[in-house]
């Protein structure tokens, strides 16, 4: 009879096991679908969201630690935030961000709201990966930002107090790899959605834009004067930007081959991705290479400072005059519509801060 009671406790204790690991294992996600804008559903604008990685709860936290986390950099000093700060929209304001150990890049820094509706999965200003999980494991191992190799850091994270149960409950894996941190950023990434500028609230007929900025968005708008449109779309198009890469005038002898670097093709030197337009105010410097420091430098290169070179998009159509030849009053204008497309409450989102 003892035999039998010892033999059943032990059965017992058996299936509460597998009961108790079984439970972990199966841990379901909680599903959070992408609180998308009115003005997006408006015009039919669809999120990116891959099949292998839906947007939940678990997941986004997780990817927001992550985010803001250094244990991602070789030395545990840099996090994806140090150069993408909520208050400069997800970007930096130096010229060239600071790698761990004080390299500098060539490129400015790009911001980061909106990226769940780049259809082209092309992104850095050179299109070099496809997908934005993708996208996430470059500054990792970049020698020039956070220098460090994932198996190190998945490592890191694996011996972490915290990281194994987080990522059991946001991915139900044991085992944390570099495909797992990367689904959690991006999933982060991707609720960085910025919507709520002056200039959306016009269009919903919440407030009226000034004189000025409405007149700025004629200059915009105007293929005889700001002549802007073709590259960074209008008022149907709330992305503000095509997502498409063009050799701007920057240069009339190209060094940085951007696009032609990757795709090693000569017609695609000197382009880079249009960047967005929104969120102006608090993105400076501006361009591939942060080489202009306020919006009236962008205006006037626009006007009066295009270089011809090879490659330069056929939209620069005022290239032999320099530029567009704007009044000192459309560019005071059009600074005033451009500002208009920023969006206070993105960067102060305490959704979006490390809290």
């Amino acid at each position: 009879m003892k035999r039998q009671i010892k033999y059943t406790c032990f059965l017992l204790f058996i299936i509460c096991s597998n009961c108790s690991n079984e439970s972990l294992d199966q841990y379901v996600p909680t599903p959070s679908p992408l609180q998308i804008p009115q003005l997006f559903q408006d015009k039919i604008l669809a999120p990116i969201i891959p099949v292998n990685n839906p947007q939940t709860v678990e997941g986004i936290a997780l990817g927001k630690k992550l985010f803001f986390d250094p244990i991602l950099s070789g030395d545990n000093t840099q996090a994806c935030a140090n150069c993408h700060a909520p208050e400069n929209a997800f970007t930096d304001i130096s010229r060239f961000s600071n790698g761990i150990d004080g390299s500098l890049g060539n490129r400015n820094s790009m911001p980061i709201f909106n990226l769940a509706w780049n259809y082209d999965e092309k992104f850095f200003w050179d299109g070099r990966v496809f997908s934005l999980e993708h996208q996430a494991f470059q500054p990792v191992t970049n020698p020039k930002e956070m220098k460090a190799n994932w198996v190190d850091i998945s490592l890191k994270l694996q011996e972490h107090t915290e990281y194994p149960t987080l990522f059991q409950q946001a991915f139900g894996a044991s085992t944390i790899d570099s495909i797992l941190v990367t689904r959690a950023i991006a999933q982060f990434e991707r609720t960085l959605i910025s919507a709520n500028s002056r200039f959306d609230k016009h269009l919903l007929a919440e407030i009226t834009l000034t004189a000025e900025e409405l007149e700025g968005f004629n200059v915009f708008m105007d293929e005889t004067r700001g002549d802007c449109f073709h590259c960074h779309g209008n008022a149907n198009n709330p992305l503000w930007t095509d997502n498409i890469f063009h050799n701007n005038g920057l240069d009339a002898v190209v060094t940085d081959l951007g696009l032609g670097e990757v795709t090693g093709d000569p017609a695609d030197n000197g382009k880079f991705k249009s960047p967005s337009l929104r969120n102006l105010a608090f993105t400076a410097p501006y361009m591939h290479d942060g080489r202009f420091n306020t919006l009236e430098d962008v205006i006037n290169h626009y006007s009066e400072g295009l270089q011809s070179s090879p490659t330069i998009d056929p939209l620069m159509k005022k290239v032999a005059q320099g530029g567009v030849q704007l009044s000192p009053e459309d560019k005071i204008n059009l600074k005033a519509f451009l500002l208009s497309l920023s969006d206070e409450t993105f960067i102060n989102n305490p959704d979006f801060q490390n809290q």
